[in-house]
């Protein structure tokens, strides 16, 4: 559950923290522990986002894994912080991953049908979304 508002700390900032946890933590864990899995079934549900882009690459899925288990590290230690500073991080450290995939998707939607392509788009826009959040500015006083 989240924990009580911090000073400096907004309900947006606890919202985009715990959902870039649970997404770095879901996609993560399953590429890491199941990479073939991963590679035919991401995202679930009938979908295949990773296996039109190339042949499968174990190393390359679990690194993936590892990176978002990473992210997903962080963004609850910025959760879980009452410092500004942490969540700003976070929100940079996601960016940093977010903003380059989200333009390699962007620039490589032909192998996907149409509706794929809307809901991945969306879906690493709203990534990038929740780190800008997250490096919003805090004013004099601690607070966004």
């Amino acid at each position: 559950m989240l924990r009580p508002a911090r000073p400096g700390r907004t309900t947006a900032d606890r919202v985009a923290a715990a959902l870039l946890a649970l997404t770095g933590a879901t996609v993560g864990g399953w590429a890491l522990l199941a990479p073939a899995s991963f590679y035919a079934g991401f995202p679930g549900g009938g979908r295949s986002w990773v296996a039109p882009d190339g042949p499968f690459n174990e190393h390359l899925v679990r690194d993936v894994g590892a990176l978002n288990l990473a992210l997903a590290v962080l963004a609850l230690a910025a959760l879980r912080s009452g410092d500004h500073r942490t969540a700003r991080l976070a929100g940079v450290v996601w960016l940093v991953f977010a903003v380059p995939h989200l333009g390699y998707h962007a620039g490589h939607l032909a192998a996907l049908p149409v509706a794929d392509r809307v809901v991945q788009t969306v879906a690493l826009a709203g990534v990038v979304l929740l780190a800008a959040v997250l490096c919003r500015p805090v004013r004099a006083g601690g607070a966004r």
